[in-house]
């Protein structure tokens, strides 16, 4: 993991806690993306102002003064950049993504348990 991105990975699980884990997910798809080595650097920049817009204290539409509506800027901006950059998601990926959710919120009840 680039050591670059380690603050921005703190403030990412203060909004991940906020959201939940299904919510968290795009967004740290979009970190790991973010610093993949495949990645070209143009789509890095991009996926790097969505996500700093994530957890900087600035909105262009307030989610305390409209609720439902405020959450509609970050919803189309990782929605936009989530479809850009699908193509470089992989299992390496999505497994990173895992193991950080388990990290923040504990194991997913949604993996296979083993009867004995």
């Amino acid at each position: 993991m680039n050591q670059n991105f380690t603050p921005l990975l703190e403030n990412l699980a203060t909004y991940a806690k906020k959201v939940g884990r299904v919510a968290a997910r795009p967004i740290l798809i979009l970190y790991f993306v973010m610093n993949s080595p495949n990645t070209p650097r143009q789509e890095k920049r991009r996926i790097g102002l969505v996500l700093a817009y994530l957890v900087l204290p600035i909105d262009l539409i307030s989610n305390k003064k409209h609720p439902i509506f405020g959450w509609t800027d970050e919803i189309l901006s990782i929605a936009y950049i989530t479809k850009r950059v699908q193509h470089l998601i992989t299992p390496e990926i999505e497994r990173q993504v895992d193991e950080q959710l388990d990290k923040w919120f504990g194991p997913s009840s949604a993996q296979p348990t083993v009867n004995q």
